[in-house]
């Protein structure tokens, strides 16, 4: 390994290393022995400890006293149904998981163009701008922007702080009910940021949805813009949701892949 990081720590890129080995298959039950991996990065026993335990903290792998470093069963995504009717914390429920949302900033914006089109507002109109994380059984799964218009709704971001969720939020704001009018699907890599903020290697792949919500006599409720990990989660595009669209976001995910 080239003692160039690049900002990133060598015990990072080492863990990322391992990772990526055990996603494709070249390491499937047992790590090698730390002398091992140490030749085989450049590095000292050291980087290559900090590594495994930055990979046993995610669960990947688990140290046995006097036996060595095993390799976890991989555990399956847990699904995410989006249709008209799109609903994080009632699926994680349905699913007997415990579903949480965490703020991790709230600040209040002014319209732009593209904004006040979707929210049906006037350019330079007051916004609530919320940045959330979806946490599932302690595990973060994705991170979201969302913008709600500070008029209809000027309570929603510490209705958001006290419920941690959307839903209940809005209740609590007086909207019942809402539905999906649009979910737009793409993919990429992650960001060092949201690698931070969704505890994952840098090279993991984000699930990308950019959606709008509605109340139901068609009025704009919310624009929202969701990344989800993608060995985290498998979103499950219900028949509300076109063929084309389906296609475009399959594509997506296989060029990123193919990167």
């Amino acid at each position: 390994m080239s003692p160039e990081t690049d900002g990133i720590a060598l015990w990072r890129r080492v863990a990322d290393d391992i990772r990526s080995a055990i996603h494709d298959g070249s390491i499937t039950a047992a790590l090698p022995p730390e002398t091992d991996l140490a030749s085989r990065f450049g590095v000292n026993r050291h980087t290559v400890r900090r590594a495994i335990a930055a990979l046993a903290a995610e669960g990947l792998v688990r140290a046995e006293r006097g036996r060595g470093t095993f390799v976890n069963a991989a555990k399956p995504r847990i699904v995410y149904p989006i249709g008209a009717r799109t609903r994080f914390s009632e699926s994680m429920v349905k699913q007997s998981l415990e579903p949480s949302g965490r703020l991790i900033r709230a600040e209040r914006v002014t319209a732009d163009a593209t904004m006040a089109e979707l929210l049906d507002c006037r350019p330079g109109a007051a916004l609530h701008r919320l940045e959330s994380l979806a946490v599932v059984e302690g595990v973060p799964l994705s991170r979201s922007v969302s913008h709600f218009s500070a008029e209809r709704f000027p309570g929603i971001i510490d209705a958001y702080a006290e419920t941690g969720s959307i839903t209940e939020a809005l209740k609590r704001e007086g909207l019942s009910d809402y539905r999906r009018r649009q979910t737009r699907l793409t993919a990429e890599r992650v960001s060092m940021k949201d690698a931070a903020l969704l505890s994952c290697p840098s090279d993991a792949i984000v699930l990308i949805s950019r959606a709008v919500d509605e109340d139901l006599e068609g009025c704009p409720v919310q624009v929202i813009r969701t990344k989800f990990l993608a060995d985290r989660m498998e979103l499950v595009l219900e028949n509300t949701t076109t063929p084309q669209a389906a296609d475009r976001w399959r594509n997506a995910v296989a060029n990123v892949m193919a990167k």
